[in-house]
């Protein structure tokens, strides 16, 4: 989890409907009754991005097999994500927020310094959402590699806890 306590932890996860990648509106209140790891991201077919998605789409069954879906966010629009799911052999769900609004919900739209460079981008992030729909674990600026891991060694230790 993260180091410092995150302001979302145990609050109710900020609720939204998105698009995916067929066009498909997704809402995160349809989800409730299972985990939900909701992946924040740059932008599709990036390096960084493109191993992310990978590597949570090789852990998908050992997701499932904890109740939990993941879900990828960006600001792409949904052909983008379709034509990067196709790609890559994704198998979870890229939903799409061209307006930016769930990511400034979940405060990961933020100046950022690209090479000296300052501009607005999304901050790679995590949220985990319980079955009621709050958040239990927030992982803010993500580093790619092992990140899934340690997000699944969260579930399972949630999943001990509540045994």
């Amino acid at each position: 989890m993260s180091a410092t306590p995150d302001p979302l932890i145990g609050m109710p996860a900020p609720d939204f409907c998105l698009p995916d990648a067929d066009g498909k509106t997704v809402c995160l209140h349809d989800l409730a009754g299972q985990w939900v790891v909701i992946y924040f991201y740059p932008r599709d077919n990036t390096p960084g991005c493109t191993l992310e998605a990978q590597l949570f789409t090789a852990a998908l069954d050992d997701f499932a097999a904890l109740n939990a879906t993941v879900i990828g966010i960006s600001g792409d629009s949904p052909g983008s994500h379709a034509k990067f799911a196709a790609k890559h052999a994704l198998r979870h769900r890229l939903l799409s927020d061209e307006g930016k609004t769930v990511l400034a919900e979940y405060s990961v739209w933020k100046e950022k310094n690209l090479y000296g460079r300052v501009m607005l981008g999304i901050e790679r992030s995590t949220f985990l959402v319980d079955p009621a729909g709050v958040v239990r674990a927030a992982w803010r600026r993500v580093k790619v590699p092992g990140h899934p891991d340690a997000v699944r060694a969260t579930l399972v230790a949630l999943h001990s806890a509540s045994s």
